[in-house]
């Protein structure tokens, strides 16, 4: 597909991969962040990662460019103004916090329609936050949705695109074939609805954990084994309708056997609805750090990092 001119707003960890990716799509990409340490930092971390990617096996499109290649289709702007010039497709990476989503796309509104930018499509990291509270009223609203990246987006395919009510079809289709092209999996929500379609389904599962724990039926360690060596393993090549169907003759046939006994256990586990504060947080948070001090969380995460680098090559080797 023709190659896009990209602007990265926000150079943060989310910010950062999305620059990978999209470099690794051979992209012309520009990175800006209004914050000066983290803006001047961003170019030296993101070039080291690149070349541990590829040292470990793990560089995407590595047939095609090589880290340093990669590397040097990213420049880091000192202004939004520059970054914007020309540019096709813009992906916001700001904080999850409503007042400031506000400010970045109503400047970003002002600085396009002042530099004739017409045809740039603008989405947005948001999580949870729908587009329509920020983008709504705005010159731009047209070209304006959510492309929502699942935590770390180098490794996890997972793209939720939720465009709002006055998104152009258009748009939400160039940003499926985009996303594809960078070899991530788009959905398309066909409507806004509070924390998009993946936290619905991880809050559910995270609500279900935390009150396994709280009413004192297991153990952090053993609530978590529930999901890694039960759900997990199955979830990672079949989603849970399709495992349902499996676990029967067909999805019609697990309904019939198994649908009075879901829901009435639904009912008795979803009767309360965990608050996560600080106070109720505090013995679950005891437990994890006996098994994993926060200390320890960076390498943690580098462990998680390349698992889910060996999981994704498992998944390509079997064609899922």
């Amino acid at each position: 597909m023709e190659k896009e001119i990209v602007a990265i707003i926000g150079s943060g960890i989310v910010g950062r991969s999305w620059a990978m990716l999209f470099a690794s799509g051979g992209h012309e990409v520009r990175l800006y962040d209004c914050v000066v340490e983290a803006r001047m930092s961003a170019a030296a971390e993101i070039s080291l990662k690149l070349q541990s990617l590829e040292e470990n096996g793990d560089l995407k499109n590595f047939k095609t460019l090589n880290s340093e290649e990669q590397t040097e289709l990213i420049t880091v702007y000192s202004t939004l103004e520059e970054a914007l010039v020309d540019v096709t497709y813009i992906q916001e990476c700001t904080p999850e916090r409503l007042e400031i989503k506000q400010a970045v796309f109503s400047k970003l509104d002002k600085i396009l329609a002042l530099i004739g930018n017409k045809k740039a499509i603008i989405g947005s990291s948001s999580s949870a936050i729908p587009s329509s509270k920020f983008a709504n009223g705005l010159g731009i609203q047209s070209r304006c949705l959510i492309v929502h990246p699942i935590n770390p987006p180098y490794f996890m395919r997972l793209v939720e695109l939720v465009p709002h009510d006055k998104t152009d079809h258009e748009v939400t289709n160039k940003v499926h074939t985009l996303m594809t092209s960078l070899g991530q999996k788009p959905i398309i929500l066909k409507k806004e609805v509070p924390g998009f379609a993946q936290n619905r389904v991880q809050y559910a599962i995270l609500n279900a954990t935390w009150k396994l724990v709280k009413d004192g039926i297991l153990s952090v360690e053993d609530a978590d084994a529930v999901t890694k060596e039960g759900l997990a393993p199955r979830y990672v090549f079949m989603g849970p309708l399709e495992t349902a169907q499996a676990n029967a003759d067909g999805f019609l046939d697990y309904c019939q056997r198994y649908g009075p006994t879901i829901h009435e256990v639904s009912v008795d586990s979803q009767s309360t609805i965990p608050k996560l504060t600080l106070d109720s947080a505090a013995e679950i948070d005891q437990q994890l750090q006996n098994l994993v001090p926060n200390s320890e969380l960076p390498q943690r995460r580098q462990r998680r990092d390349q698992n889910l680098a060996l999981l994704a090559k498992l998944k390509l080797e079997v064609n899922l």
